[in-house]
């Protein structure tokens, strides 16, 4: 089915770099100089430590797209189950080899890899090729436990890290594209049953933060000095900001340190303050406008296996979104998700420019 040619012709490089979707990395580009000016405001007016980190990274994150783009996505896919195991590995390897407080980032040496984040990558391009070489199976239990069973190894390595958000967002991930393929009602209705009657032994086997964090979510007044901080901070920060916002520079809760992780998973908390409730809408649009591109990619696209890829990484955009901002708001328990393009991180931020390189690379393919 694939082809062994990987590389386009020397004289196609340069047309390649015109059938790139323009549209889709300019509205990119917007959000991530977003992203620095928040990142330079989260750092009191500094470049450092934030912002000019944050900058490197998205110029390597546009070099990782052109890359990319000029593979034919026949020969990505060739390395779908190889990055797959290789992403169960590194996940059984910092169980018990990781750094940090929880176990979730591999050192190495001049930065940082977390391999839960490049999971998401992994699960969508095998997913993609599973259901390629077995069509029409999704009516087959056998079928769907297989596809299931793929999603749910790396989401419970995540989930035992401890991770529970990144865990969780990987299994959302995963069963979308699974239902995509056609996921038979029989099987939906089986999962639900049996995720309901688990709660209790779900609950049982979390960890004592993690009960706490989902209690404070209910009641945020329950530990307004403790785990329920950081969501009061929030919320009074984004009240704050009224329409307008305070000003750039001039967000108070972010000037005196009462909003923590202000340059991380709060980031969207930062900028709601700074720039009220007319900024805050308009990076949501921002977003909104990437993930219909995305979709009018995946309306245009008549292979399947590349119809797939493309919902999982649009999919996958839109999780990053609805998990930050819902955390920020109080919509959602406190969970550790980066806003895209715009919170400081590295691994997370280079993984969805992988994905956004893997769609170009289709994009490019559809019109050799």
């Amino acid at each position: 089915m694939f082809t062994s040619n990987k590389f386009y012709k020397p004289d196609s490089i340069l047309k390649n770099f015109f059938k790139l979707d323009w549209i889709l990395l300019f509205v990119v580009l917007v959000i991530c100089i977003i992203g620095v000016g928040a990142l330079y405001s989260a750092g009191d007016g500094s470049l450092k430590p934030w912002a000019l980190n944050h900058i490197y990274k998205v110029i390597f994150g546009f070099f990782i797209v052109f890359i990319l783009s000029q593979f034919k996505i026949n020969f990505i896919m060739n390395f779908s189950v190889i990055l797959y195991i290789f992403c169960i590995l590194c996940l059984i390897y910092v169980t018990h080899f990781g750094v940090g407080d929880v176990k979730r980032w591999i050192d190495l040496k001049y930065f940082f890899f977390q391999p839960s984040e490049l999971a998401k990558i992994a699960i969508i391009l095998l997913l993609a090729k599973f259901f390629t070489y077995f069509p029409n199976n999704s009516k087959n239990i056998l079928y769907n436990l297989i596809a299931i069973s793929l999603v749910l190894i790396p989401g419970f390595l995540i989930i035992n890290q401890p991770d529970l958000g990144t865990g969780s967002m990987l299994i959302l991930l995963g069963f979308a594209i699974i239902f995509l393929n056609g996921l038979s009602w029989n099987v939906i209705l089986s999962i639900t049953l049996v995720s309901l009657i688990s709660i209790p032994v779900i609950w049982q086997n979390l960890l004592e933060y993690q009960k706490y964090r989902i209690l404070v979510f209910l009641n945020p007044e329950l530990d307004t000095l403790g785990k329920g901080y950081q969501i009061m901070q929030s919320k009074i920060a984004i009240g704050s900001g009224g329409m307008f916002g305070k000003g750039y520079l001039a967000g108070s809760q972010s000037r005196l340190d009462f909003l923590p992780e202000k340059h991380t998973d709060f980031v969207y908390t930062l900028i709601s303050e700074e720039m009220g409730f007319i900024g805050s809408m308009s990076l949501l649009i921002l977003y909104f406008v990437i993930i219909i591109v995305l979709m009018r990619e995946f309306l245009k696209e008549e292979d399947f296996t590349n119809k797939i890829i493309i919902f999982g990484i649009s999919f996958l955009i839109f999780l990053y979104v609805i998990f930050n901002i819902g955390m920020v708001s109080g919509l959602i328990p406190v969970v550790g998700a980066p806003l895209p393009f715009i919170s400081n991180g590295g691994t997370s931020l280079i993984t969805i420019f992988i994905g956004l390189g893997i769609i170009q690379s289709i994009r490019v393919s559809r019109n050799v």
